[in-house]
């Protein structure tokens, strides 16, 4: 709940900041209708940035693999023995 409210008091400011600067001319009016669209596109090369650094850094379990080879082996033997044929190594 509480980040459901960080996120409403963002977009809340945001707006009231949008609107602010459409009653005032501090910047020109053309420009100032193209702000939602700046914002969406500036989050969207934010949110694949962060993809992309994540990705980066994708962390390297070994002992994971290791497990996940002993689970596959321990799976195939338990179909072995329950009849059905595997065809794939």
């Amino acid at each position: 709940m509480k980040h459901i409210v960080k996120i409403l008091a963002l977009v809340v400011a945001i707006t009231v900041l949008w609107i602010g600067l459409l009653q005032t001319s501090v910047i020109p009016y053309n420009h100032t209708w193209l702000l939602p669209i700046y914002f969406v596109v500036s989050l969207g090369c934010y949110g694949l940035l962060m993809v992309g650094v994540g990705l980066m850094n994708f962390p390297i379990c070994p002992q994971e693999a290791l497990l996940l080879q002993k689970d596959i082996v321990e799976a195939k033997e338990y179909l072995k023995q329950k009849g059905v044929v595997l065809t794939l190594n």
